[in-house]
């Protein structure tokens, strides 16, 4: 039995779910609503099997909100459009350990140009993977759904994912958030939240039906639950 370190719980809604014919009013909309982030996920179609948005979106997103931007690079050769979303407004790049060859250098970069730095992890790479480059990064994102497509379901061993990096960033008394992707709702965050995580993104849960304010809410109240769970 051990203690979560307690933090304070951040959601970042996905825009890749939003309804593209109301973007901004949706991300103001989500703003509004309490969010403390706003996702953006970038696809090129070869590192995963979608295509998604480039950084004049991000560059409107960010005119839209106050907010800070939370960038996922999901492609091959990210170091090659970091500087244009630190350009389009960037506050957070992650980009994937699977991806980049030369990690620590990619990281090194994104905070020279002014950027948080996140390294992300798909469901098959174990957590011991990113031992050496966690005193440089200011956010791990574990992907609880293999990425490329939103509204999938959740994968359950990812919370032993998250169980084993809150160890090795509290244990280390790193200053790192601790982010989830994928399946992320009012049934799967309070789990997550009780496992370690401290950014829980949401897409088609915020995003798909409903009152946005309202699906926020159900989320956070799910997650504040689990937070309040020390012992697992």
């Amino acid at each position: 039995m051990f203690h979560v370190k307690q933090g304070k719980l951040k959601i970042a809604p996905s825009i890749l779910s939003a309804d593209f014919t109301r973007l901004g009013e949706q991300v103001q909309e989500a703003e509004a609503a309490g969010a403390d982030y706003i996702h953006y996920d970038v696809m090129d179609g070869h590192f995963v099997p979608n295509i998604s948005m480039g950084p004049y979106i991000a560059e409107a997103v960010k005119r839209s909100t106050s907010l800070p931007l939370d960038v996922h690079l999901m492609i091959e050769d990210p170091d090659r459009y970091i500087p244009d979303f630190v350009s389009a407004g960037a506050d957070i790049i992650t980009v994937h350990y699977e991806a980049v060859v030369h990690l620590h250098r990619t990281v090194m970069r994104i905070r020279d140009l002014g950027a948080k730095a996140g390294v992300a992890i798909n469901p098959s790479t174990p957590p011991f993977m990113l031992d050496e480059i966690l005193p440089f990064v200011n956010l791990i994102l574990v992907m609880s759904v293999n990425p490329g497509f939103g509204g999938q379901h959740f994968i359950p061993t990812s919370l032993q994912k998250l169980k084993r990096l809150r160890m090795m960033i509290d244990d280390r008394r790193y200053d790192i958030e601790l982010e989830v992707d994928g399946g992320i709702d009012p049934n799967t965050a309070e789990p997550v939240a009780a496992s370690g995580a401290r950014v829980l993104v949401a897409g088609s849960a915020i995003f798909g039906q409903g009152s946005i304010e309202e699906n926020i809410r159900a989320i956070r109240e799910s997650a504040e639950r689990g937070l309040a769970r020390q012992a697992f």
